[in-house]
């Protein structure tokens, strides 16, 4: 496998919620740079018995809702 991506969402507290595309994986941090850090570490123990297929990449795709008020 090259690459996995996760869906990265920000919650109501402030932290962020990343979700795999693809495989049961999921993880959370307080910050961005939590986050990274867990999202490796995660990928790494999902995988760490099928070495041959870990990701040589993760793509973390931030996904922003924001609603208006037209007024």
């Amino acid at each position: 496998m090259s690459e996995l991506i996760f869906e990265v969402i920000q919650e109501a507290d402030g932290g962020f919620c990343a979700e795999c595309l693809t495989d049961s994986i999921v993880t959370e941090g307080d910050t961005w740079d939590d986050l990274r850090t867990n999202v490796k570490a995660v990928v790494q123990a999902f995988y760490f018995d099928q070495i041959e297929k870990q990701p040589s990449s993760i793509r973390l795709h931030f996904v922003r809702d924001e609603v208006l008020a037209c007024a």
